[in-house]
């Protein structure tokens, strides 16, 4: 599988991917390698790296715990520390392997450090592999307002090893369907088609579907790195699944829920939107909804949940001048960006959505 060029880095795959970290460790000599990890990909991931791993450099492992909930700056503080604690220098390396808190909280953590390290991504989630290993995006939440603090910041490299898709859980790996299907939806229908048939696949099949992912957001953030047109299209379903998240995340009633099962939320929500404001056939929406409910299922609302979840829209990224802006789709594959929606149209989405 040949390697992708992202902007100022490499994506490798599989087998390819421990030669080329071998020979990027060689080449620049780093003073001190550091592994970020959390207490899974410690015991599942980290003997597969350090098996292929070869380096007389000092090695530092440094564990956090996992869950959204420890995405913040405190736990980036207690990184901080113990990086400053093991004498890491601006000539050391820090290689992040976990999933998309792993991989955010790490390259924030290592762009930030002494003005900023060298650091790879090991993504080893589903959703890490397609969402997080292009754009250069890192960062933390704001207690629960996802990624409020970060920064644009490319690693040296990204490792994809479908090997540790093995290591998950059955709803890690659907959480990471949804950032591919939301790629068919804004992109390309034949990439999205595939997806109805899914369990005739095989992992071999999985391994070209992550990269034709990886290959259509690589498309996208070529053209627009720092997201004034284009990317905001990569934003679709976010706006509603970002706060459907948070919700969840800050509400005790609730369990907490995988980004993507918040982001497939959303899309559906997105598609009733469309379908009310910019004419998305009402077939089409009917479609994404039997996708992701097949994929996902029901998550239950009540209609007390309705109005805090819409009062948390005012923190998404995307606003500004005290407008919430949507992405909607005028046809699977052609997104419009920067929609104003009525609180009503909102309501009624979510009636849509449980139906």
């Amino acid at each position: 599988m040949k390697s992708i060029t992202a902007n100022k880095s490499i994506i490798h795959f599989n087998k390819k991917c421990y030669t080329a970290l071998n020979e990027h460790i060689t080449t620049n000599n780093f003073s001190n390698i550091f592994i970020l990890v959390d207490e899974h990909t410690h015991d599942l991931c980290l003997p597969l790296l350090m098996e292929k791993l070869e380096t007389t450099s000092t090695i530092e492992i440094i564990e956090i715990e996992s869950g959204e909930i420890n995405k913040n700056i405190d736990t980036c503080v207690g990184v901080w520390n113990t990086l400053s604690d093991f004498n890491c220098d601006r000539k050391s390396l820090l290689i992040n392997i976990g999933g998309g808190v792993i991989t955010d909280l790490g390259g924030f953590v290592a762009s930030t450090f002494k003005r900023g390290i060298a650091y790879i991504n090991i993504p080893t989630t589903l959703l890490a592999m397609v969402d997080a290993s292009v754009g250069g995006k890192t960062g933390v939440d704001l207690g629960a307002l996802k990624n409020q603090i970060g920064v644009v910041s490319t690693p040296d490299m990204v490792l994809i090893d479908t090997q540790y898709l093995k290591t998950l859980p059955s709803n890690q790996m659907r959480s990471g369907l949804a950032e591919m299907l939301k790629h068919g939806l804004i992109r390309d229908e034949n990439y999205w088609n595939k997806f109805k048939s899914l369990s005739k696949l095989s992992f071999e099949d999985l391994d070209d579907l992550i990269y034709e992912s990886i290959l259509i957001k690589k498309g996208v953030v070529d053209i627009d790195p720092y997201e004034t047109h284009l990317r905001k299209t990569l934003n679709f379903g976010h706006t509603l699944g970002h706060a459907i998240e948070s919700y969840f995340l800050s509400n005790p009633n609730k369990k907490e829920l995988l980004h993507g099962e918040a982001i497939a939320i959303g899309m559906v929500l997105a598609s009733y939107i469309s379908t009310q404001l910019v004419n998305l056939p009402l077939d089409a929406t009917e479609d994404i909804k039997a996708v992701i409910r097949n994929y996902f299922g029901l998550v239950g609302f009540e209609e007390s949940d309705y109005q805090p979840i819409i009062e948390l829209l005012k923190y998404d990224k995307k606003n500004h001048h005290g407008n919430i802006y949507f992405v909607l789709l005028e046809a699977i594959g052609r997104p419009k960006i920067d929609c104003l929606v009525d609180d009503t149209v909102i309501l009624n989405a979510f009636k849509f959505y449980a139906s």
